[in-house]
């Protein structure tokens, strides 16, 4: 079973092709022979971009045919329904390569997959066809993160072959060579191909049960270890090996919408607090500069008052009818010199407090323009943050019910495994 931990994993399955229909299909599957799939995650368009590592030279049929002739392969001893094709299935989960950037670097890594084939398979000669499917795409994924996401994985078929000793009989003249190795034949042998193998123990021998009996290891938990082994050693370390018959990729894109939703959200959750924070800054600065304007204003209003006493002046003095003076009693000279005086510097301060004001406004006119976008970004962050929150909320209140749950169930346990006697005793208590 998988485990749902979004690691990336090396994926290695072996399937029997038993029968020719079995073949036939795969053909026109892996070599895209068909005009239309029933497959819908199948994009036609992009077929062009399947990576051949080795291209069939005839149908799968006619190759092995051929082989045979060629002495490349025997069948010698098959039965008439022996299998005599298999098909080798690499894969990661598709987050893996749109992490390190799509095509080019899976072409990149199923060519040094490609490589691993051809040590698991015993030779290169023995394969029919390795092509890497680029044309597939992740439903799930695309969905997820609004944008096409391709699902790159390599078939490889092959022929199972095992050498074979075949020995001198007992019927040969020469007594010399009877027992001893006649020829070695290149055997289709798929039951010897994939053959439990035992399991070693830290000194290289075979671990035995407790019956006396070895104990082995399936061959395709050899393949998976092999191929993960392989492509470790040629430089991807940041794979894990994978488990034989599992969903991982099907899971592991759930994982990895989770993982990329996650972490949108504590994006949005990290703008979304330092636009609430700037939005308090700004709100304060305007707060503080709204105060200032209205001290300035009070101020200049009283300026404004004052100055209106002026207009007293006006009445002061006595014109004389004769030569057309004004004249002025001691008192009033005195009155109109200090308001002259005082004109003076009012008009002054005056120009200071208009040109503070006019500043003021100014300031708190930029402050009321950032306090604006920030709170219209806040709310745009706010919106989409929702259902992510919400979602979270959910998921706690989940949690905390399943919790509930157990701790209930635990403590009727705990009451059923308690004597009747102890009960009777608790309840008199």
């Amino acid at each position: 079973m998988a485990r749902n931990d979004g690691i990336d994993r090396t994926v290695a399955r072996n399937q029997d092709l038993e029968t020719p229909a079995d073949v036939a299909k795969v053909q026109e599957h892996n070599e895209r022979e068909k005009d239309s799939y029933s497959n819908q995650d199948i994009v036609p368009e992009r077929s062009a971009l399947n990576v051949h590592f080795k291209a069939p030279t005839d149908d799968y049929v006619k190759m092995f045919e051929q082989m045979e002739q060629d002495g490349v392969i025997s069948t010698r001893g098959l039965k008439p329904d022996a299998v005599k094709y298999g098909e080798l299935v690499f894969d990661v989960n598709s987050a893996y390569f749109y992490n390190h950037g799509g095509y080019e670097f899976a072409k990149q890594f199923y060519a040094d997959a490609y490589k691993a084939a051809v040590e698991i398979v015993g030779g290169e000669q023995y394969i029919l066809s390795a092509v890497m499917h680029a044309d597939e795409r992740n439903r799930a994924m695309s969905e997820a993160l609004g944008e096409d996401v391709y699902h790159y994985h390599l078939h490889v078929v092959y022929i199972p072959v095992v050498e074979k000793q075949i020995l001198w009989s007992k019927r040969c003249k020469d007594e010399a060579l009877r027992g001893t190795v006649k020829e070695v034949i290149t055997q289709v042998s798929r039951s010897k191909k994939w053959e439990s193998k035992p399991v070693l123990d830290e000194n290289g021998n075979p671990m035995l049960n407790a019956k006396g009996k070895k104990i082995l290891k399936s061959s395709y938990s050899v393949l998976q270890d092999d191929f993960f082994h392989f492509m470790r050693n040629v430089g991807y370390t940041d794979v894990e090996r994978g488990e034989r018959g599992s969903t991982e990729e099907h899971l592991t894109v759930t994982q990895f919408k989770v993982q990329a939703e996650q972490q949108r959200l504590e994006a949005v959750t990290g703008q979304v607090a330092q636009a609430e924070q700037s939005l308090e800054d700004a709100k304060a600065a305007t707060e503080k500069q709204k105060k200032k304007l209205e001290a300035l204003q009070k101020e200049t209003k009283a300026e404004k008052t004052i100055a209106l006493t002026v207009q007293d002046i006006e009445a002061m003095g006595k014109k004389n009818a004769l030569t057309g003076n004004v004249s002025l009693t001691q008192d009033q000279c005195e009155t109109l010199k200090r308001y002259a005086v005082n004109g003076i510097i009012a008009n002054a301060d005056n120009k200071r407090l208009k040109e503070k004001l006019a500043s003021a406004e100014k300031t708190a006119s930029i402050w009321k323009q950032r306090y604006d976008a920030l709170n219209e970004k806040y709310q745009e962050l706010k919106k989409k943050a929702q259902p992510y929150l919400d979602a979270v909320e959910i998921a706690s209140e989940r949690v905390r019910a399943f919790l509930s749950a157990v701790l209930a169930r635990g403590k009727e346990t705990r009451e059923l495994k308690t004597p009747a006697r102890k009960r009777g005793q608790d309840m008199e208590i």
